[in-house]
């Protein structure tokens, strides 16, 4: 009996410590070797504000979303500085969270942290991505603990290796968004959710672990503005399960209403609404156009939010997350099972009541998505789903176990017992598998150099550089109009404003710009526009712009001698004879128009 405890216990310890070296291998691998930067235009803009909070200049933005400077100067009745310019658009922990870090390391210092001349990658994008991937280990240990407590540790560690092998859990671990840290703290929240359904099933009273779970899923929502849906379907679900009725439902309601009366304050001063400018993406979900084609607008009143059809556009979004919920839900196939888990009867009442709590708050989250919106691309800044990946895929590969040990050829083989959840686990595991060799590959080339960047359309040396960059072009009291102002912001730590769509928006901006003694001296071009879509796609988007966006292209595509639309379009003349000078910066892919002629190694005063 002793030697059977003694190999089974030795067996633990050889998967325990099989499953840290992999986690080891993984973690380093993707942050040193596979790291290509930041690639989110949302994480971008999160980490410059950070880095704006660490240096003490409050929840300002050096990214100007033009709609939101419209908000300000309505609601302020006069001119807004460009400089130190309060963000309204994204929710504060995941900034406030980096702050810390980017204090802590001393980046707030703008000459620190510097891209060296041979680096590809900026050093800090390293730094950010670092954060959010300790955030994701976090929560795989919560999430095995969680698992653990409700099934047994054998679905538990099966769970944390799905986990560690997804693919899509990496990509937003690297990317900077906000996710891995809504991961844990709903993770966290669904612990405690868990102890204190356990509570009431056993006739005890829950409020401390429902009101603890309120505490992580108020701290949710102050991540992702989104998640606050999440947290109204654990408010619901807690006014109805947990004694005395109500009462729990309102204590987390009020934990939720405190902080969130206290931004709204903030937001109403700032531009005059309490939702401030994230309200407004709503036009993703159920607006005519789109988020982006409304925060390029100096003037709300041209993207009208048109709400005909709503029903409709509600359904269509709905049945957009049913069709796509495997890849919502992380690519783990045996996650959109919990659905069909809901129809088996656990007998443990604490495992059939939770699954009722779980539904709740997704299907709550979901009709929160039909109205923000939600898409299948790559980071989605909205996707709240992958939340939900591991708990779901808890209760699938219950729902499979029980279904595998019925079968007559499992019960008469032991052998087979566990085999499904290898298949499961190698199918898991494949995409993730497939990619590391040609990602290897491609990382090793320019190890030495930091990694490959995110090119295109992200290309930090360009932006960074104080020698051959626009950092060195611009200095901290001049603005600059681009079509990727996040990337402006973030690397070459200066003013950008997200290029309009109309002359006069940019003309109004341009001369706000100058007024304020913060004149624009530039504008940067992009393949963040002319790569975002077919020609006509480009020309729809950017409108009076579009001969400026094409002008790169059109001039390497008639090279040579070269033909140049930009300063023969008749409603970009005059701009072009403001910003006459070409300054390539990644052929002629990066461009920037600059007011004054550059030479190569010029170098701004700061």
């Amino acid at each position: 009996m002793s030697n059977a405890a003694s190999q089974l216990d030795t067996g633990i310890l050889i998967r325990r410590s099989l499953f840290f070296l992999i986690l080891i291998i993984l973690t380093l691998g993707n942050l040193f070797v596979l790291f290509r930067g930041l690639n989110s235009p949302q994480a971008m803009d999160q980490a410059q504000i950070a880095r704006e909070i660490a240096r003490g200049n409050g929840f300002t933005t050096k990214m100007i979303r033009p709609v939101a400077y419209y908000q300000a100067e309505k609601a302020e009745k006069t001119t807004v500085s460009l400089l130190g310019f309060q963000d309204t658009y994204h929710s504060p922990l995941n900034p406030l969270l980096n702050a810390a870090v980017l204090k802590l390391i001393g980046a707030d210092d703008a000459d620190a942290w510097q891209m060296g001349e041979n680096e590809m990658v900026y050093p800090l994008d390293r730094v950010i991505a670092t954060v959010a991937t300790l955030f994701f280990l976090m929560a795989i240990g919560v999430n095995y603990l969680l698992i653990s407590r409700i099934f047994d540790a054998k679905i538990a560690g099966v769970c944390a290796i799905l986990m560690l092998f997804c693919q899509t859990f990496w990509e937003y671990s690297l990317s900077g968004l906000p996710q891995m840290l809504m991961l844990l703290l709903f993770s966290c929240g669904m612990y405690f959710v868990y102890r204190a359904v356990e509570a009431a099933t056993e006739g005890r009273i829950a409020m401390t672990p429902a009101v603890i779970a309120g505490v992580f899923f108020t701290l949710l929502a102050l991540t992702h503005w989104v998640t606050v849906w999440i947290a109204l379907g654990y408010i619901i679900f807690a006014a109805v399960a947990f004694r005395p009725r109500g009462i729990v439902g309102i204590s987390v309601l009020a934990l939720l209403i405190i902080p969130g009366a206290f931004v709204m304050f903030r937001n109403q001063g700032i531009t005059g609404t309490p939702f401030g400018t994230a309200f407004l993406t709503l036009y993703n979900g159920l607006g005519s156009g789109s988020e982006v084609a409304v925060m390029r607008n100096i003037d709300l009143s041209a993207e009208p939010l048109v709400l005909d059809g709503l029903i409709s556009k509600i359904l269509r979004t709905t049945l957009l997350q049913a069709t796509d919920i495997i890849p919502f839900l992380g690519g783990i196939i045996v996650a959109p099972l919990f659905f069909l888990s809901l129809l088996h009867p656990f007998k443990r009442k604490s495992i059939a009541m939770f699954r009722w709590a779980i539904l709740l708050m997704w299907v709550s989250g979901a009709f929160g998505l039909a109205f923000f919106g939600i898409s299948t691309t790559n980071l989605d800044p909205n996707q709240i789903h992958l939340l939900f990946a591991p708990i779901m895929t808890a209760y699938g590969l219950a729902f499979v176990s029980i279904l595998w040990s019925r079968l007559d050829f499992v019960a008469s083989t032991p052998m087979l017992r566990n085999v499904h959840h290898m298949v499961i686990i190698a199918i898991c595991a494949l995409p993730l598998v497939l990619s590391l060799p040609k990602q290897v590959r491609v990382g090793m080339t320019l190890r030495d150099r930091g990694g490959v960047p995110h090119w295109p359309p992200y290309y930090a040396p360009a932006l960074n550089s104080t020698t051959s960059g626009l950092k060195g072009w611009v200095t901290d009291k001049q603005v600059v109009f681009s079509d990727q102002p996040w990337a402006v912001a973030w690397y070459a730590d200066r003013v950008s404003i997200w290029l309009p769509p109309t002359r006069e928006g940019f003309s109004k901006l341009e001369t706000v710009a100058a007024d304020l003694q913060t004149p624009s001296v530039g504008i940067l071009i992009s393949p963040s526009s002319h790569g975002s879509g077919p020609i006509s796609e480009v020309t729809n988007r950017y409108k009076d712009f579009a001969a400026l966006v094409l002008d790169g292209r059109v001039l390497l595509a008639t090279y040579p001698p070269g033909f140049t639309i930009f300063d023969k379009s008749p409603k970009l003349q005059e701009i072009a004879k403001r910003y006459p000078y070409r300054q390539p910066l990644v052929g002629m892919d990066m461009v920037y128009y600059s007011e004054r002629a550059i030479r190569s190694k010029d170098r701004s005063s700061n």
